[in-house]
């Protein structure tokens, strides 16, 4: 499975002998520079250019290209190198024509390959502007293990300043033989011829098949050569594409009259559909933005079928570009640190400079750089920011009410649905460097796991405390919100809700569920109640698993609720009996796969006396928290994401207003 790197993320290397496939589009200079423990290059022999191809185990292009293609043999570096960079330049010529600069072309795509084609990394080096040079990545040496990072460091002088910044004395002299050598492979290579005319094209072309009226006329898909893959904050593709697909097509017209022209006659079937479906319908066109400016954002800008589709996949591009933002930000500063630190421990080395004016300067010039480059991140930083908050704030008013929070005007019109959403908002998402930005954290339908409601924290990421009252409170005070919520995303009787409270502590919290009606029976409490009501769901995950088993689904009692259920646990552990805890145990483990969906709202903190028994429990169940809390983590990067609930604006009747339509669908489905 390959890696997709983003800047600053490492990635281990499993073999010695590799091969760096690069593709930029248009033709740049690739080489690759050696480096000691310091990241320090020791002499120009230490760098594979056009000019000197070959070093002991690396083997760079000799020209300018717009692909190429590295060998690497790291069993074959000397001990002394620690590191690899692999850098990448526009050429260099004075008047000739072509990109001075990489924000003027594609993106490059740099990729980690072993001998065997297959891909063990890749990085889209995005966000260059007016760099002419730029480090990619490095293969660099730890605790006796290789590992590849993205680094993307770009440099506006080009390769003159990137080896000045690798601390090589020779960068200016390397830099200029470097560009000779690319401009004499230029001088000699050769040029495409042009392209011929339609009358002066006498070559010998092969006969087309003739295309048949039940392929539509059009040639078919994908004949024009291989898609290259799509790199970039967006996805290609989304969940829920590979679903039933539109018919279409007309009936043919191959008849008698198709013997009469000069081609083959078509003995295809008239009616039979061999071509491919049409493509999903195009994103709405985003208006042309001013000279000089981003384009405007528009809410379902992202592929889909249907404007849901497109706005959820359009919800996790945006989730997908904060990340790998905040990921380069966070990664420009801790090179900007580690380069001061760098400067910093040179100037102190010698004893007579550690005094002084000598000294002083040296610090004062490594404080400015440090500097420099952090507000350069920075304003990267606020850019990317400034284009996601103008998203955000277009596609916020557009989300449908499954999308939407609780305080989004699309719940006044709310209507019991007839389909069940691609997903359900179960609350917003955060990073530090972009608090002003909330991004929905939208998770699929139908649950593949259970949800944990954690009663117990009572200390937030702000430094407030709650009370661990008011935090049983506001804990079942979110699990209602999340039930209420899916409750109304489905349609009228697909989905049934339980409550265990053993005590009756949570009456109150129940309020909005008990007093409209949408429970299935009301909340079981004491012993009894807790033994009836997991014993009844026990059973029927058994009854469907054997009916699924055996292949026959449609064999399960007359009147068996099929519709999805959910079961919400309060003030777990009070009231359970080890038996309670392996039902409970069972049902987290096979219940997801027949419908059967636990919410826990239980401090792990007071089961702690079952010892590790209920530890896969708390590992099966999705933690969310009534309170803020920085407990997420991305796939990408690693990112501690702050988890914010959707609760119910103080004071509003949303929640009631949408469990009453509930309720009223629910009792004329049962009619």
């Amino acid at each position: 499975m390959t890696a997709e790197l983003v800047r600053g993320q490492n990635h281990p290397l499993s073999q010695s002998r590799l091969e760096i496939r690069i593709s930029a589009g248009t033709p740049i200079v690739a080489a690759a520079a050696l480096g000691d423990e310091n990241g320090r290059i020791r002499g120009t022999e230490w760098v594979a250019h056009p000019g000197a191809p070959t070093q002991p185990g690396l083997e760079v292009s000799r020209q300018a290209a717009a692909d190429h293609r590295l060998a690497v043999d790291l069993d074959a570096m000397t001990d002394a190198v620690h590191r690899v960079s692999v850098l990448l330049a526009l050429p260099a010529q004075a008047g000739a024509p072509g990109p001075s600069r990489f924000g003027a072309v594609a993106a490059p795509f740099v990729a980690v390959t072993g001998l065997d084609g297959d891909e063990v990394a890749s990085y889209t080096i995005t966000g260059l502007e007016a760099e002419s040079a730029v480090v990619a990545l490095e293969l660099y040496r730890r605790q006796g293990a290789w590992k590849v990072r993205a680094v993307g460091q770009g440099y506006a002088g080009g390769l003159a300043e990137l080896f000045t910044d690798q601390g090589l004395p020779e960068a200016v002299q390397l830099a200029g033989s470097i560009n000779e050598a690319v401009a004499q492979g230029l001088a000699r290579s050769v040029q495409a011829p042009p392209p011929r005319t339609s009358d002066g094209d006498r070559s010998r072309q092969a006969a087309a098949p003739a295309v048949g009226p039940d392929q539509g006329g059009t040639a078919p898909q994908g004949a024009a050569g291989p898609v290259p893959p799509s790199y970039g904050g967006r996805p290609a593709g989304g969940p829920g594409q590979d679903g039933p697909q539109p018919a279409y097509g007309g009936p043919g017209t191959a008849g008698p009259s198709a013997a009469t022209g000069a081609g083959p006659i078509d003995y295809s079937h008239p009616r039979r559909q061999t071509s491919a479906p049409p493509p999903p319908p195009p994103p709405p066109a985003a208006p042309q933005p001013r000279p000089g400016q981003p384009a405007q954002p528009v809410a379902g800008d992202a592929t889909g079928w249907s404007m849901e589709e497109r706005l959820y996949n359009q919800v996790w591009g945006m989730f997908e570009d904060l990340a790998r933002t905040t990921a380069a930000y966070r990664s420009a500063v801790d090179f900007a640190e580690s380069r001061m630190d760098k400067e910093l421990e040179q100037a102190l080395s010698d004893p007579r400079s550690r005094i002084g004016g000598q000294g002083d300067a040296a610090r004062e010039s490594a404080r400015a750089r440090h500097a420099e480059l952090v507000g350069q991140a920075r304003e990267s930083l606020d850019r990317d920011l400034a284009q996601l908050v103008a998203e955000a704030d277009v596609v916020e008013p557009a989300l449908p009410p499954a999308f939407a929070r609780w305080d989004n005007p699309a719940w006044h019109a709310y209507r019991v649905p007839m389909e069940i959403p691609m997903a359900v908002r179960l609350g917003d998402l955060s990073l530090p460097e972009a608090e002003r930005i909330r991004i929905p954290m939208l998770l699929r339908l139908p649950l593949e796991r259970g949800l944990w409601i954690d009663s117990g924290r009572t200390d937030g990421i702000d430094g407030s405390f709650t009370d661990s009252h008011d935090m049983r409170r506001l804990a079942m005070e979110t699990a209602v919100a999340h039930a209420a919520r899916l409750l109304a995303v489905y349609p009228a009787g697909e989905f049934t809700v339980h409550v265990i409270d053993p005590a009756g502590s949570a009456a109150q919290a129940l309020a909005p569920l008990t007093q409209t009606g949408v429970l299935a029976a009301p909340p079981a409490q004491g012993a009894a109640g807790v033994t009836d009501v997991l014993g009844r769901l026990t059973q029927r995950v058994d009854l469907v698993q054997m009916a699924l088993r055996g292949g026959a689904p449609d064999a399960l009692p007359p009147g068996f609720d099929t519709s999805q259920q959910l079961l919400i646990v309060n003030d777990f552990p009070h009231g359970f009996d080890d038996r309670a805890v392996n039902q409970l145990r069972y049902l987290a483990d096979e219940g997801p796969s027949v419908g059967v969906h636990l919410m826990m709202v239980a401090d792990r903190e007071e089961s702690a006396g079952y010892g590790p028994l209920l530890d896969p429990l708390w590992r099966s169940l999705l933690r969310l928290t009534p309170v803020p809390d920085d407990h997420m983590a991305d796939p990408w990067v690693g990112h501690a994401w702050t988890y914010e609930p959707p609760l119910v604006p103080p004071g509003s009747q949303v929640l009631h207003q949408v469990l009453t339509q509930v309720a009223a669908a629910r009792r004329s489905w049962n009619r």
